[in-house]
């Protein structure tokens, strides 16, 4: 697996945990920003979107047809190394914070997560599932395209697009530095 992870794992299969009644409470005051939050990180995004597109290596994840809203609660863009003069994803983003620019590798394939491998050999699945099943399910779960992303995505976090719209400027002029510095970054 490649070195610029996320650092992200998951050490167990998700567990049903429920808000209490006072988490309830500060949720639903919150709902009254909603809207008019989503609204300025839908515009700040489709702003950055348009800044981005004109750097060389990296590629906005799109709105398909159909869509006609995102939450952004992750604004994501594929980073492509060569056009950074190789410069790793994880000195980039290492770049990027220094720039001021908080932003991660997102998650590692979730079908490798260590979990899985343990939830499959535990005496339960087993007694449910062959031994063969098994081993066929490793072969079926390989998924080539979703590891390539998961090496080349950046995320930034949805209070980034909160901002006006000069912070949308200041990451576009930060990885514009870091591509024309790439080299001695690298």
């Amino acid at each position: 697996m490649n070195d610029d992870r996320s650092g992200f794992v998951y050490a167990n299969p998700g567990d049903n945990r429920r808000m209490t009644e006072f988490q309830g409470a500060l949720l639903l005051e919150q709902f009254t920003r909603l809207e008019d939050q989503a609204k300025q990180r839908e515009l700040n995004a489709n702003y950055l979107t348009d800044q981005l597109k004109e750097i060389r290596g990296l590629e906005p994840a799109e709105m398909y047809p159909g869509c006609n809203r995102n939450a952004y609660h992750l604004y994501m863009f594929r980073y492509d190394k060569r056009q950074f003069k190789d410069l790793d994803r994880s000195r980039f983003i290492e770049a990027m914070a220094a720039e001021g620019i908080p932003c991660s590798g997102g998650y590692s394939p979730l079908n490798r997560e260590p979990f899985l491998l343990r939830t499959l050999n535990s005496r339960g699945f087993r007694q449910i599932y062959s031994a063969q099943f098994v081993q066929d399910w490793t072969l079926r779960n390989q998924c080539p395209e979703n590891d390539l992303l998961c090496s080349e995505a950046v995320w930034l976090g949805q209070t980034q697009l909160l901002g006006p719209q000069q912070d949308m400027d200041d990451i576009t002029n930060a990885i514009r530095k870091i591509q024309s510095a790439a080299e001695s970054l690298a």
